[in-house]
C-alpha cells in the first residue's frame, strides 16, 4: 500500500501542505511545534481511525480557521483509491467524507481502505497504562485484520452506556431490575464475539512479539502476552463462539446484576478484561524497567505490522512519530530491517541521528508549511 499523494490544509498549524511522497522513506524533519507530528495525524486521520493523541474533531481545525482538509491518493494491490476528509467551522462542526468521489456519513468506510500503522513515544502507555490502553491497541489492530470487528465494539460500547444509565436509574427506584434483560442479551451477543476476537488475536501477537523481542535483547529475556477475560476461562477458547459462549456471558451479568445496581455501573464483560504483559515472568507494568518497557511496545506494534502483512496482499503504511531517534543504533537497525519493505513517514528533529540507510525524500517543515519538497 503506498500514498501516492498527499494535501493538507487548515489541520492545527498545517497550511498549503502539498507533496508527492517517496516509495520508501519520507523524512519530516523541523524543530519542535512546527507541525511534523500534526502531518502525520492529519494522514493517519483518513484511516478512519481516531487521533493517535486523542485530538478531538473540533480541534482539528486552526484556532483562527474556518475550515480543514485532508486528502490522499493511495494505491494498494487492486486499484488506485482517493480519500479526502473536510470539516467546516460551524456551530455543530460540519464534516464531510470523500471515498472516491462518494460521500459517507462517516470515517467507518475509510478502515477498510487505508491501512497504517502509527509508532508515537505514547505507545510506552499499552505497557505501563490503564488496562483500556492495552485493550484498544489490542481492539485496533484486531480490527485490521477483521473490519466487521468494529461494529461488534461499537454495537457494545453503546449498549454498556444503555445499561449503565439504566442501573442508575433502577437504584434510583426510577426503573424496574427486569428492564435489564433486554440489555444483557446484546451484551451477550456483542461481548462473546469480541472476548474470543481478542484471544484470538493476543495469541497471534504474543507468538510474534516473543520471538521480536528475544532478537532485540540477545535472546536475554522473554516477553509474554496473555488475554485474561472477565467471563471466559482459558479452556472455554478452546470451542467456537457459539450460542453456549454467548449464554455463559449472559449469565454472568445476570449473576453480577445486584452488584451492578447497587453501585449503577457495569463490572462484568469485556469492558473489564486484561491483557496481561510480563516479561521474565514478571509484571511489566509493576517491574519493567524503562528500557524494556520501550522495547516491548516497540515488539508489539512490530508484531501487529507483521501480522497485518501475514494477512494482507499489502504492506501497511507505517508512522514513526520521533520515535527512531531515541533508539540506539541496534535497535534502529532492528526497527529497520521489520520495515524495510513498507512505505515510511517519519519525524525527527535531527536527520544525523537517523541510519545512513534511511535516504528517500527529506520534507522539513516550520511554521506549519513544506519549507522544501525534495
Amino acid at each position: 500500500m503506498l500514498i501516492k499523494y498527499a494535501e493538507i490544509d487548515g489541520f492545527k498549524n498545517l497550511s498549503g501542505i502539498s507533496f508527492v511522497p517517496d516509495k520508501k522513506y519520507n523524512i519530516i524533519a523541523g524543530q519542535n511545534a512546527q507541525g511534523k507530528t500534526n502531518l502525520l495525524e492529519a494522514l493517519w486521520i483518513l484511516s478512519g481511525c481516531r487521533s493517535f493523541r486523542g485530538s478531538k474533531e473540533k480541534d482539528y481545525i486552526c484556532l483562527d480557521g474556518s475550515r480543514m482538509i485532508s486528502k490522499i491518493c493511495l494505491e494498494d494491490a487492486v486499484r488506485e483509491q482517493k480519500i479526502e476528509f473536510e470539516m467546516l467551522r460551524a456551530a455543530a462542526p460540519v464534516k464531510n467524507i470523500t471515498l472516491n468521489g462518494v460521500k459517507h456519513k462517516g470515517t467507518k468506510a475509510l478502515f477498510d481502505v487505508f491501512k497504517c500503522i502509527a509508532f508515537i513515544p505514547d505507545d510506552v502507555d499499552i505497557i505501563k497504562g490503564a488496562p483500556e490502553k492495552r485493550r484498544s491497541f489490542i481492539d485496533m489492530a484486531a480490527s485490521q485484520l477483521e473490519p466487521h470487528f468494529v461494529a461488534h465494539i461499537n454495537r457494545n460500547n453503546a449498549v454498556m452506556n444503555q445499561r449503565n444509565s439504566l442501573l442508575k436509574s433502577i437504584m434510583q427506584g426510577r426503573s424496574d431490575a427486569g428492564s435489564l434483560e433486554i440489555w444483557d442479551r446484546q451484551a451477550a451477543q456483542n461481548g462473546a464475539v469480541i472476548s474470543y476476537m481478542r484471544n484470538s488475536y493476543v495469541k497471534k501477537i504474543n507468538e510474534i512479539s516473543r520471538r521480536l523481542y528475544a532478537a532485540i535483547s540477545g535472546n536475554t529475556e522473554i516477553l509474554q502476552l496473555e488475554y485474561r477475560s472477565n467471563i471466559y476461562k482459558a479452556e472455554d477458547f478452546e470451542n467456537p463462539c457459539q450460542n453456549e459462549a454467548v449464554e455463559k456471558y449472559y449469565t454472568r451479568l445476570q449473576e453480577t446484576a445486584e452488584y451492578d445496581i447497587r453501585t449503577g455501573s457495569t463490572h462484568s464483560g469485556v469492558n473489564r478484561d486484561e491483557i496481561i504483559i510480563k516479561i521474565n515472568g514478571v509484571s511489566a507494568k509493576e517491574y519493567g524497567s524503562q528500557g524494556q518497557i520501550k522495547s516491548a511496545a516497540l515488539v508489539m506494534k512490530l508484531a501487529q505490522a507483521e501480522i497485518f502483512m501475514e494477512r494482507s496482499k499489502d504492506a501497511p503504511v507505517v508512522f514513526l512519530d520521533d520515535v527512531m531517534g531515541e533508539l540506539d543504533e541496534k535497535r534502529q537497525r532492528f526497527v529497520f530491517e521489520i520495515i524495510r519493505d513498507m512505505q515510511v513517514f517519519l519525524t525527527t528533529p535531527n536527520e544525523s541521528a537517523l541510519l545512513p540507510e534511511i535516504q528517500g525524500k527529506i520534507l522539513r517543515i516550520s511554521g506549519g508549511r513544506i519549507e522544501n519538497n525534495g
